[in-house]
């Protein structure tokens, strides 16, 4: 250990100790940890910014175990954020094929018409793409604004924003509350919790 031999019983390693057998290193197993985070606004979605912005790892205390957000979301939009320290999983999740569905709630200025709406759910051009079809509900109508809930499974940057925004309705709010089988629940901005185990199966099984 550490460049000498061992021979006693029962020496105590620690993950700083680097241990050999037969000339062969030993690594310690990771630990997986997997956290759903209720991201508030005015964090990016980071491990690091070099423009000095708060980041979600500075949500993340207490946690022994180096993990990273799996996917984005943008400074403005709050809710569900998935971070863990596995790598494969996180691949799996993110990789277009999966088509993993994601549900936000926006809030939307003025009220979009049936037409409106029908685009989004048709599939519409955003510069030089076309989104697939969405599954756009309206829950509230204020008047000045409209509170629509909206279901995808791509991820593109600012997907959702540049959506409305095509249909002349820019977002004022959006959140996210579900991704996969995941959903936000009761957590508030700031708060965070591990998966459970049940949780973390049927992620597994949706892969």
């Amino acid at each position: 250990m550490n460049g000498k031999i061992v021979t006693e019983m029962g020496l105590t390693v620690t993950s700083k100790d680097r241990v050999e057998v037969d000339g062969n290193l030993v690594r310690l197993e990771k630990k997986k940890v997997y956290i759903l985070l209720h991201k508030p606004k005015g964090y990016v979605t980071t491990v690091h910014d070099p423009e000095g912005r708060n980041t979600v790892m500075d949500l993340i205390q207490g946690v022994d175990e180096r993990v990273y957000p799996v996917g984005r979301l943008d400074y403005d939009t709050s809710g569900l954020l998935l971070l863990t320290n596995d790598g494969q999983l996180a691949h799996r999740m993110m990789h277009p094929s999966h088509e993993i569905v994601k549900v936000y709630i926006a809030t939307v200025e003025g009220c979009p018409s049936a037409e409106a709406l029908k685009r989004l759910e048709k599939g519409i051009r955003i510069e030089n793409y076309i989104t697939a079809p969405a599954l756009v509900k309206v829950l509230e109508n204020y008047g000045t604004k409209t509170k629509l809930e909206i279901t995808i499974h791509e991820g593109r940057n600012r997907q959702v924003r540049k959506m409305c925004e095509a249909i002349g309705h820019p977002i004022i709010r959006l959140k996210r509350i579900a991704y996969g089988s995941l959903v936000l629940g009761k957590l508030k901005p700031g708060q965070w919790r591990y998966l459970t185990d049940s949780e973390r199966k049927q992620l597994e099984e949706e892969m």
